[in-house]
């Protein structure tokens, strides 16, 4: 399994799927480093050029949905376009709206190192809270 190299995520021990906790300084920081680090897991990022774009917007009635719909419509991309992204640029951010751009290419053999490929991301055990240093965020992606 990979290991993060960054200070703000990690992952962390989990039976048959992957746990990540990311934390953020503000609510858009900490979807825009949740957003990094599910694509950094997935993928050598060093490698990942920012070619191409994806305006996204979202509902959702909580931040955890709203977390769930934002994360799995990044894998969407992924799986039916072959994208990567590697830099998130969240634009507006309130409860249970969501507007953003990914930056990122399209997946390139021999260029591009694969280490997992997600299914999803479930909302089973998701947490988001605010504490003393910021925001944290607790989730699980399906392998």
């Amino acid at each position: 399994m990979k290991e993060s190299t960054y200070e703000f995520y990690k992952v962390l021990e989990h039976t048959a799927d992957m746990a990540l906790a990311v934390y953020g300084r503000n609510l858009k920081e900490l979807f825009s480093n949740t957003a990094f680090a599910l694509f950094d897991v997935v993928a050598n990022l060093s490698e990942v050029e920012e070619k191409t774009q994806r305006v996204i917007s979202l509902h959702a009635i909580d931040l955890e949905r709203l977390m769930v719909k934002w994360l799995n419509e990044l894998l969407y991309y992924y799986e039916v376009e072959n994208l990567l992204f590697k830099r998130f640029e969240i634009k507006k951010l309130e409860p249970g709206e969501l507007e953003a751009i990914a930056y990122g290419e399209v997946f390139r053999e021999g260029v591009h190192v694969i280490f997992t490929n997600p299914k999803a991301v479930t909302h089973h055990k998701i947490e988001i809270a605010e504490g003393p240093e910021g925001w944290r965020a607790k989730i699980i992606i399906d392998l």
